[in-house]
């Protein structure tokens, strides 16, 4: 009985590794983290994890006056425009992943060789091998998960699944269900339902005497709520609404989900820079890292042959003191590089939206320059293109027009009048005492039409007054924003020009630092000089590759800045 238990335990393994592997062939619509889930007490947890590789690293290239308190301008009347959507994922993240529990005395090492996956590229193969059950291995529980990625990716996913794309989206859906209320605004609304009455007591008849009554009455169908001789409140088919509003109403409803729709594209631009800068430093840090423990090796190997020169007396020992001390020195450089290397990846983590323990590990080998915009570009040119754009710019435009309709509005609210439509067709009866049987059709129909004067006027005056001010201050906001897209286009453009440059000073310098290090390696291999000679140029080539790095990203998020800045998603 226990060895039929510890048979089937091996085959939901097998069956569960196959299945992970054929996914991961298969290949997945998004990014998905597997983490540990809550196992019953006493059990152990153990992960076995499939990775798929993405494609190598690719980048593609994307290529008003005001009008007077009098008469404001003439605005256009806009179509609905359609909710943007978020760019598409390019490449797809998977990592397939299985969980498994099990208790220890219950496996066994595999004897049968069929036992085992059969899709390529899956490690481990064996269900032992995955479990560490060879007679060589113990145990070993899985670290966080990883996520391999390059550039590319990176852009989808964030686009994809960033909460700040779909607060705005979500805006948005909120702006154009108000435009759709606002359409219809005089369309009537339809009341049904039932309604009873008693009084017993003092009433005023028309002709001012008092008398006591006791009558009661009872109404029901499309309007309900009648009460003596008088027309039913409730009507059963009603229209209420001001004129002004179901004019102007729509235009300005118009004119804000056309605004939010323009925001809906600025933050898909604005997140999509953040994911490409959040990749960079993250690339950077890597790369960094690398050329700090190359550094750290060098130090040591030099601290090491300067204390052999030493203790064999051909070096002083000062020589060697300062080896130790240049190779203490990189070895916190190093730890410093790693800190930088995780706090650069929880950045991009917090762009990506994933699990805040997932290690991201970019796929390009070197940090390369990348040319999204020729940096020989007349500025003006590029504050052209930029202006025009910009979904910031249309966005602010689309605020202006809403405050002029809204200023209109007022304008307009004393001359046009409020509208009341009702019309009730019910069942109403009624008598003395409780007596309701006499029940007949009832039918009723209003039409009320009135203009209003807000407080004698003044208050006329005040609703237009703050109408225009809010309407001044949308303008100001739009001229505002013009200069900031000026200054961020200016800025991005001259930082392009000036990192250009840089790479190639950056590159002569890595050269000549690299050729330093070999002839003073090699002076020394050959007992030419003292070994403490090669310091400088392990320093000076250190400080030559660092330089680099820096230059080469820094010029890349000055590319994807300016390309930012002129109004392009980041694709």
């Amino acid at each position: 009985m226990k060895r039929r238990h510890k048979s089937s335990s091996l085959k939901r393994l097998v069956t569960g590794a196959c299945c992970t592997a054929i996914a991961a062939m298969a290949g997945c619509a998004g990014p998905q983290l597997a983490g540990p889930s809550a196992q019953k007490q006493g059990q152990e947890s153990f992960l076995l994890k499939s990775r798929q590789t993405l494609p190598a690293t690719a980048l593609l290239k994307s290529s008003s006056a005001s009008p007077s308190r009098e008469e404001a301008p003439a605005v256009v009347r806009l179509q609905r425009l359609p909710l943007p959507t978020v760019a598409e994922n390019r490449a797809s993240v998977c990592l397939a992943s299985m969980q498994v529990s099990v208790q220890p005395d219950q496996l066994v090492p595999v004897a049968d060789p069929a036992v085992v996956s059969s899709v390529e590229g899956l490690r481990p193969k064996s269900v032992a091998e995955a479990m560490g059950q060879d007679g060589r291995e113990a145990i070993v529980h899985a670290g966080p998960p990883t996520m391999e990625l390059d550039l590319t990716s990176t852009l989808a996913i964030v686009s994809g699944q960033s909460p700040v794309v779909a607060h705005a989206a979500a805006r948005y859906d909120e702006a154009y269900a108000r435009l759709a209320a606002a359409k219809v605004l005089w369309v009537p609304s339809i009341r049904a339902g039932i309604s009873y009455h008693h009084h017993d007591g003092n009433l005023q008849a028309s002709d001012g005497s008092i008398v006591d009554i006791d009558r009661s009455s009872l109404q029901g169908g499309l309007g309900v709520g009648a009460v003596g001789a008088g027309t039913t409140p409730v009507p059963g088919v009603v229209a209420q609404f001001h004129a002004t509003d179901a004019i102007f109403q729509p235009r300005i409803n118009e004119h804000a989900t056309s605004a939010r729709s323009h925001a809906v594209d600025a933050a898909v631009n604005d997140t999509l820079l953040e994911g490409a800068l959040a990749y960079l430093e993250l690339l950077k840090s890597e790369q960094l890292r690398a050329v700090a423990n190359e550094t750290l090796v060098n130090a040591n190997e030099l601290a090491e042959l300067t204390k052999t020169f030493a203790d064999t007396g051909q070096g002083p020992q000062a020589d060697a003191d300062r080896a130790k001390t240049e190779a203490a020195i990189r070895t916190n450089d190093t730890a410093r590089a790693e800190e930088a290397v995780d706090v650069a990846n929880a950045r991009l983590v917090e762009a990506l939206s994933a699990d805040p323990y997932t290690r991201i590990v970019p796929t390009e080998p070197v940090v390369v320059p990348l040319h999204l915009i020729e940096p020989d570009l007349e500025s003006r040119e590029l504050l052209a293109i930029g202006l025009s754009n910009r979904p910031e710019l249309d966005e602010a435009r689309h605020l202006v027009c809403e405050a002029v309709n809204r200023y209109e509005r007022e304008r307009y609210a004393p001359l046009l009048p409020s509208v009341l439509l009702g019309m009730s067709e019910s069942s109403f009866g009624g008598g003395l005492g409780r007596d309701v049987r006499n029940s007949r059709h009832r039918f009723d129909f209003d039409a009320v039409a009135y203009w209003e004067l807000r407080n004698f006027g003044f208050g006329e005056r005040a609703a237009r007054d703050e109408r225009w001010s809010v309407y001044e201050q949308r303008q100001l906001q739009e001229v505002r924003l013009m200069d900031q897209i000026a200054r961020e286009i200016t800025v991005a453009h001259a930082q392009v020009r000036s990192r250009k440059g840089q790479i190639v000073v950056a590159e002569s310098a890595v050269k000549a630092a690299t050729e330093s290090y070999d002839r003073n390696t090699n002076r020394i291999k050959e007992g030419v000089g003292l070994p403490i000679e090669a310091l400088q140029s392990i320093q000076a080539l250190d400080q030559a590759r660092r330089e680099y790095v820096r230059t080469v990203v820094d010029y890349n998020a000055a590319q994807f800045r300016l390309h930012r800045a002129l109004g392009w998603a980041i694709q």
